[in-house]
């Protein structure tokens, strides 16, 4: 009877998980240990425990003696599915081809050594590397330099990788520090090598605390026909850095990148600065630029800003009936009761509307449009309601009407325009043209009217863009003129409606204008034939180190020869019928395919689209503030400041992230 209980008995289960190499099985009467041949600490071995509980342990246990736990690692994957593979996860581009294993590869960081990659499957944890690659992390999202103090990040890295070693801020900031160090040279080299000319956008920033900061960037067409952007310097001004005083600092900066003898454009964010500032620059600029003059270096000031502060006088001249519309919508809303008799009366007045009158928020110009727009479909109920609500005291009258739908109307263009500068990200200079032109044709109608209200304040902000007109209208008709569809055609259209009479004047201006830039383009061309301009560069050499007595006459052939037979680029592109207008039309690419027919006005194609005809982030467009800077950022030492501004901007470019990061308080601390 026993012998047949033995023989009928179950047989122990094989162990096949790889967990048992590190654990010995032990019986005591009714109770299976499993004993860590390690530590010989004792947990369960019943074969309905299983073993994840064995390996949680080990993974602590073997933290003590650095083993290798890949084995449990790949058993635990392999588990879970077996058709997933985590061979070789690499934060590198860089690799040798033999060391490339599919399927996953995580691209990162490009041209870093063998040594450097983390292999799950092969290599050991890699400390100095992880310490990289957190510092990378809080560059290119902009985390705070304390996110390696948190508590609750420190418990998420800990039981990621038991071997980390966390490293106080200072560390941190220093590992920033050299990425960004390695960063500035390749962007150094990049921008060196380029074959065409920078322009440069100048922004203003300020910070909750008061500080004031200068953002300068760099905008360019790549090899490709790419329009780039770059940050290049973010300079805390100090009390010292008067209004006197900023050509020094931008000059310093250009002096840093060694680009200012290949500077195209300046571009300022409004008219207010003084214009000695830009004057002072272009002369320094020239210096290295003896074939193009100041006037060909161009002065732009910001088409967005300009929209933006036009908006912003209309509303103000509308302030008082703003708020009365503010009020009456505040009483409608203020009840269920009183809302119901407003929606009834609306309906009697048959207004046919779906939609909801709502408050605005007045930092966003935008939304106060938004609610005129409404507030005046709704005007008849308004009106009847007064009579059927003795408490309703925010009346308007029927001028005060007449002037909300005057503005609502035109804020309604200038905000179909701002929608156009912000649609893109970075946007080509040959699309302002028509808008800015439609924003004038309005102004001048409004600075006819005879209304006591609107032509003082159409005036007030006639002055404003005549100021900007004055300076920006060459420079937005000379991108128009390079757009195949409009060419010149586009100028005559709107300086026939704009000026009248004196349109062919005007536009002989813009003619001789694009014919003096091309001009200077095509002397830069010979001197490059010849040799002598700057390696990577369209500009001829500015050395004093041998001096050239037939620099006059280059100039003196190339004059003479235009009066022969051969057709320019110019001539040749003007002449040619325009391109059909569609929606899908893609200005850089139809370029880049026509270098080889115009190879001298590619060059200023190039350029010229290049340039920021704004420097207002998307994100802030509509906004009736600055640009302010988060506290985080705002804390920092200048250096350090700079160093995860700057170096944010060219991973994620280099990352093709171009997304903001959600780290600002007041407004968004976003560089495009």
């Amino acid at each position: 009877m026993e012998k047949s209980n033995d023989s009928g008995a179950k047989k122990p289960k094989r162990l096949t998980s790889v967990v048992w190499n590190h654990f010995e099985r032990v019986r005591k009467a009714d109770i299976c240990y499993a004993v860590c041949v390690h530590c010989n600490k004792r947990l369960s071995g019943s074969s309905n425990s299983g073993t994840t509980h064995l390996r949680n342990h080990l993974m602590r246990c073997l933290k003590r003696s650095n083993f290798d736990v890949s084995q449990l690692l790949a058993a635990k994957r392999r588990k879970k599915d077996n058709t997933i593979s985590l061979a070789n996860i690499s934060f590198d581009e860089g690799q040798r081809k033999e060391e490339y294993v599919k399927p996953t590869i995580i691209k990162f960081e490009p041209e870093h050594k063998k040594d450097d990659i983390i292999n799950f499957g092969s290599s050991k944890f890699d400390q100095e590397r992880s310490q990289h690659d957190l510092a990378r992390m809080i560059i290119l999202h902009g985390y705070p330099l304390s996110l390696v103090e948190q508590v609750g990040f420190k418990v998420f890295v800990k039981n990621l990788q038991p071997l980390f070693e966390f490293m106080p801020n200072g560390a941190v900031e220093v590992s920033c520090i050299e990425i960004y160090r390695r960063e500035k040279e390749k962007v150094y080299d990049m921008i060196n090598r380029l074959q065409g000319r920078i322009n440069l956008s100048i922004e203003m920033w300020s910070s909750t605390e008061n500080y004031s900061y200068l953002c300068l960037s760099a905008h360019y067409i790549d090899e490709e026909w790419t329009l780039q952007k770059k940050i290049l310097n973010f300079v805390t001004l100090d009390s010292l850095h008067t209004e006197d005083l900023l050509p020094e600092v931008i000059i310093k900066c250009l002096n840093e990148w060694d680009i200012d003898g290949k500077l195209f454009a300046l571009t300022l964010d409004d008219c207010s600065i003084n214009d000695d500032i830009t004057l002072r620059i272009k002369e320094r600029v020239s210096e290295r630029r003896p074939f193009l003059s100041t006037r060909q270096l161009l002065d732009i000031r910001s088409a967005a800003h300009l929209i933006n502060s036009i908006a912003q006088d209309a509303m103000e001249a509308l302030q008082e009936v703003i708020q009365k519309i503010r009020e009456s919508i505040r009483y409608v809303r203020s009840s269920q009761v009183v809302q119901a008799k407003f929606n009834e009366i609306a309906q009697h007045a048959t207004i046919n509307t779906q939609k909801v009158l709502f408050l605005d928020f007045p930092v966003q110009w935008k939304s106060t449009y938004l609610m005129l727009e409404t507030a005046v479909e709704y005007r008849s109920a308004f009106s009847l309601f007064q009579d059927h609500d003795p408490s309703y005291s925010s009346t308007l009258s029927d001028e005060e009407w007449e002037w909300a739908t005057s503005v609502t109307g035109y804020l309604k263009l200038l905000v179909e325009i701002t929608n156009v500068f912000s649609g893109n990200k970075f946007p080509t200079a040959n699309i302002y043209f028509p808008e800015i032109c439609d924003a004038h044709i309005q102004l001048i109608d409004w600075c006819r009217s005879s209304d006591s209200f609107l032509s003082p304040m159409a005036l007030k902000m006639k002055a404003k863009f005549d100021k900007y007109w004055g300076k920006c209208s060459l420079a937005l008709a000379l991108a128009a003129v390079l757009d195949p569809r409009f060419k010149m055609k586009l100028v005559e259209y709107y300086y026939s409606l704009i000026y009248g009479s004196t349109a062919l004047e005007r536009i002989k201006e813009v003619s001789d204008g694009i014919k003096e830039l091309f001009n200077a383009y095509s002397i830069c061309s010979t001197m490059i034939d010849q040799g002598s301009a700057l390696p990577g560069s369209s500009l001829p050499s500015t050395s004093c180190s041998s001096r050239d007595r037939l620099k006059g006459f280059d100039r003196f052939l190339h004059e003479t020869s235009q009066s022969q037979s051969m057709t320019s680029d110019l001539d040749k592109y003007l002449e040619e019928p325009i391109f059909p207008r569609n929606s899908d039309f893609n200005i850089l690419n139809w370029w880049k395919v026509h270098m080889p027919r115009y190879p001298i006005l590619s060059m200023m194609a190039r350029d010229v689209l290049g340039t920021p005809m704004s420097t207002l982030a998307p994100e802030l467009a509509f906004t009736t503030g600055g640009r302010v800077l988060d506290s985080s950022r705002s804390s920092l030492n200048p250096d350090t400041r700079e160093a995860l501004i700057c170096t944010q901007d060219w991973l994620r470019n280099e990352s093709g992230d171009l997304n903001p990061s959600p780290i600002h308080s007041a407004l968004p601390l976003l560089i495009e």
